[in-house]
């Protein structure tokens, strides 16, 4: 075992990216099968998962509707959806119905990836690195996914329900085309996801010292705003969506402080040791 894994320290660069590229085909692969089921279930896909956002009796509709009755009117309880999804190329449905299969299996797959990128990245760790990553993994895709839902069943309830409800004139009809409909929600709903890894991503930058939790509470006002302009950018322009969507963010920023200064204390006490 300690042999093998020898071996594959001393692989040469282009051994190392004949090594990465079969990682990359099998992940691929993953990939294309779970997309390849996604896609022989539509009725699952569309009508139960895409779709669900244009039915009134959604949960997250419901959920808003309970909360805003306690507090306001009741603004956002509504019976029937003011708008209808239409399709408007020849092949606008097949190519929709490719498009969100491979979305759904990059998301089924995600911590299988994830799981053969630390297979490529391992033998070039120390033991006691090797150990902390399957961590980072776990870790990785439970922030992942809690991204996706947060992404699917908050931002683009809220996304759907204000855009495709908001009228200039009730002489206007809202019809939404198809390839729009879809490319705004697995758009939000990947943008959560990677914006959720955050604490991973920090967790890297910090290994490679190009992060510092010093450096984080210098721009945290600056972290802030630019956190409000993606927030403005993948929600409705109101203020309400745009301050639920920043919370999460906001508490992720501060987490990723401390994953930053775990690491820092971590570099410090290895450098005392040598």
């Amino acid at each position: 075992m300690e042999q093998t894994k020898k071996n594959k320290n001393s692989l040469s660069f282009i051994e190392h990216l004949e090594e990465l590229r079969w990682h990359l085909v099998r992940s691929a692969v993953a990939i294309m099968v779970l997309a390849g089921v996604a896609f022989s279930n539509p009725n699952i896909v569309f009508d139960n998962v895409i779709l669900g956002l244009t039915k009134p009796d959604f949960i997250s509709y419901r959920l808003i509707c309970e909360l805003t009755s306690k507090i306001s009117t009741g603004v956002f309880c509504f019976e029937t959806m003011p708008f209808e999804i239409i399709n408007m190329k020849m092949a606008g449905q097949f190519s929709m119905h490719i498009w969100v299969s491979i979305v759904a299996g990059l998301i089924v797959a995600f911590p299988y990836v994830l799981w053969e990128l630390w297979r490529f990245i391992q033998p070039g760790l120390r033991p006691e690195e090797r150990k902390n990553s399957k961590y980072v993994i776990s870790v990785s895709t439970f922030l992942f996914l809690t991204g996706v839902f947060f992404g699917y069943f908050v931002i683009s309830p809220l996304s759907v329900q204000f855009l495709g409800t908001y009228s200039i004139s009730e002489s206007v009809t809202n019809r939404l085309d198809l390839s729009s409909y879809i490319s705004t929600i697995t758009s939000i709903t990947l943008a959560s996801g990677i914006l959720f890894e955050l604490p991973i991503i920090v967790f890297f930058l910090s290994k490679l010292g190009l992060v510092t939790p010093d450096l984080m509470r210098k721009y945290r006002k600056h972290a802030l705003v630019v956190i409000l302009i993606l927030s403005a950018i993948i929600t409705p322009p109101d203020m309400s969506s745009q301050i639920l969507v920043s919370i999460p963010v906001l508490l992720l920023y501060e987490i990723s402080i401390r994953v930053s200064a775990r690491v820092e204390k971590r570099l410090a006490r290895e450098a005392e040791a040598l």
